[in-house]
This record gives structure tokens, C-alpha cells and sequence, in this order.
């Protein structure tokens, strides 16, 4: 009998802490690749070096990894990497100054598209929930949302494509987004 393999995307960030603390590596490992990039981000637009930015982010799940038995995260996890990060970069610049100033500096000429690497990701994260909520809905509903996200097809187009009427094209359209709605109001409540 083959043993049954959990699937932790499905597991919300709590359940995940909880594994890692039973210090369960998949899980570790399921938050490190849904965090790396916003907390390096975030660590590059106050240290303005990739190396130091990556130096911080290893940091935070090292630590992480080490204290997690003798912590209990009562808020999101979101929000205590990101402390851990912020309060990362606020010992390093004070005991670097010179560098971190330095660093500054240099990237004054290069802000541009960094400023904005933020922004993108919680965009991206944001999509990546409204989609998890599209993959919930039944198939017709679920197929006229994906085809109205990622086409340019007007109502009528979508109908020919999938041979139904017009009007049950709008009528799955407007039920999913009340349901998608709900969706996002029980994640919102799960985040807070």
C-alpha cells in the first residue's frame, strides 16, 4: 500500500507553521518558496544590495527554522517575517551604517524599477488567491471567469466558443463573482 503524500498548498500558512514546528522540512520549505521573494524585496529596497538583501532573507528562515518549537504566532505569518525581516534590517543598518549609506548612494541611479518590486508581488499574490478561488468553481462558471481574465471575448464570443446562450454566460459570470466574493472574504478572515 503506497503511502498517501499530503498536498500543503492546500494548507493554509497556520497549518504550515504548525508542521514546521513538528519540524516537518516540506512545509519549511512550502513557506520559504511562498515568502523568498517579498521578503527579499523587502530587504533590497532598505539595503540596496543583493547580497545583503539575500544575507537577511537566509537569515530570517534560519532563524525560522531554529526557534520555531519556542514561538507561537498568534497574527499571520506574513506579518511576522516581515518583522523579522524589518527588525533584521534595522540591527544591520545600525551596526553598518557606512555600508548601507554607501549603498544608497549607488543606487540612487538605479531606483527605477525597484521601488515597485513590492507592489508587484503582493499584486501577484493577490492573483494567485483569485485564481486558487476560480480552480473552486464549478467547470462552466470557472471556464467563462478564465476566459473573460485572459481573452479579450465579448460575452457573445465566449457563448459561440462554449456553445451556450448569451444570457448563461452573464448569469455563471455574475454567480461567480458572488461566490468568488465569499472566497475572499473567508481568506481575508483567515489573514486576520
Amino acid at each position: 500500500m503506497q503511502k498517501e503524500v499530503p498536498d500543503y498548498s492546500r494548507n493554509e500558512d497556520h497549518a504550515l507553521f504548525i508542521l514546521i514546528r513538528k519540524r516537518d522540512k516540506e512545509a519549511f520549505s512550502m513557506i520559504y518558496q511562498k515568502y523568498h521573494r517579498y521578503l527579499f524585496a523587502l530587504a533590497l529596497k532598505y539595503l540596496k544590495d543583493t547580497h545583503l538583501a539575500e544575507d537577511a532573507v537566509q537569515h530570517v528562515f534560519v532563524k525560522l527554522w531554529e526557534s520555531t518549537r519556542d514561538i507561537h504566532i498568534e497574527i499571520n505569518l506574513k506579518n511576522y517575517l516581515y518583522t523579522m525581516t524589518k527588525n533584521y534590517i534595522l540591527n544591520f543598518i545600525r551596526d553598518h551604517r557606512e555600508m548601507v549609506s554607501l549603498n544608497y548612494v549607488n543606487a540612487q541611479v538605479d531606483v527605477s524599477g525597484q521601488e515597485d518590486i513590492q507592489q508587484a508581488m503582493e499584486n501577484r499574490q493577490m492573483q494567485d488567491i483569485l485564481y486558487k478561488g476560480i480552480e473552486q468553481l464549478p467547470p462552466q462558471k470557472k471556464e467563462v471567469c478564465k476566459r473573460k481574465l485572459e481573452t479579450d471575448d465579448s460575452n457573445q464570443q465566449i457563448a459561440e466558443k462554449m456553445g451556450i446562450s448569451v444570457h448563461t454566460v452573464k448569469s455563471h459570470y455574475q454567480e461567480s463573482l458572488k461566490l468568488l466574493r465569499g472566497y475572499f472574504e473567508n481568506i481575508m478572515m483567515i489573514l486576520l
